[in-house]
């Protein structure tokens, strides 16, 4: 697999690659909501967890690659998102964490790694913060653990396409198709102010953890992603060039590459 979308013009069109057809697909029922899932292949257990706005099927490009070196793929659509129902209340990224350890009881996964892309990379790391037990490390691309981190929003027209995807796949999988905007609007609130670790609280987790980020990243500061390699205990950092937040699509197979190694390592 050699393809290249760094301007996003094919996911704007057509999404990521379809995923393959699931081993196994549900919801589970937690705090309030509904969340769906599917597994894929068989061996180690690794969770994909998208980012903000996104849904399961962003991971189109990595599920078959995971699958072929022997992994069992777990996707999850955080709640709210894709085909996973939400309640009235405000989001908050523990909560997402909670929701993943229910789909993990669910299957009787006892540990996994997590593979995060933005808030699921948030989600990923306070799950693996709260129940190091469960997790055998974090995969942490392109997110903050405060809100320092984060750059002064410049819209471009790689995120606009990135957005026009969000939208028609939101009206697609969604439960409620034409509530987008309060959705978006809720989900920036969770953005705009979680979450909120200190060095303190970085320097108590116990998992082996990449931090990932892009060069061209649109809204990761470069500062914020070694800040955090230093203060994670033995936390390596990896710079993918030539790519942006949109890694996963963009340059699918070199993403890839870094996820198998990590995970090799651990």
């Amino acid at each position: 697999m050699n393809e290249t979308d760094d301007e996003l013009v094919a996911f704007e069109a057509i999404g990521a690659a379809p995923l393959p057809e699931a081993a196994r697909e549900g919801f589970v029922e937690n705090d309030g909501a509904r969340i769906w899932y599917a597994t894929y292949g068989s061996g180690p257990a690794v969770i994909l967890l998208h980012g903000g706005l996104g849904n399961a099927g962003n991971w189109g490009y990595q599920v078959p690659a995971l699958v072929a070196a022997g992994r069992q793929v777990v996707v999850i659509d955080s709640r709210g998102h894709g085909r996973s129902t939400r309640d009235e209340r405000p989001y908050h990224y523990t909560q997402m964490a909670d929701d993943v350890l229910a789909v993990m009881d669910r299957l009787e996964l006892a540990k996994a790694a997590l593979v995060g892309w933005s808030d699921g990379a948030c989600t990923a790391l306070i799950l693996a913060d709260k129940q190091p037990e469960r997790a055998s490390g974090v995969f942490f691309f392109a997110c903050n653990m405060d809100p320092s981190g984060t750059l002064e929003f410049k819209p471009t027209p790689v995120i606009d396409r990135c957005f026009s995807r969000h939208r028609k796949d939101y009206q697609a999988l969604s439960a409620t198709p034409d509530a987008f905007e309060s959705f978006v609007g809720d989900v920036s609130k969770m953005m705009a102010s979680e979450p909120n670790y200190t060095a303190a609280d970085l320097e108590g987790i116990k998992v082996p953890v990449a931090v990932v980020l892009g060069e061209n990243d649109e809204f990761i500061k470069r500062e914020h992603a070694d800040y955090l390699a230093r203060s994670i205990p033995d936390a390596e950092l990896i710079l993918l060039p030539e790519v942006s937040h949109f890694a996963p699509l963009q340059r699918p197979e070199h993403f890839n590459r870094e996820v198998l190694a990590f995970l090799d390592r651990l």
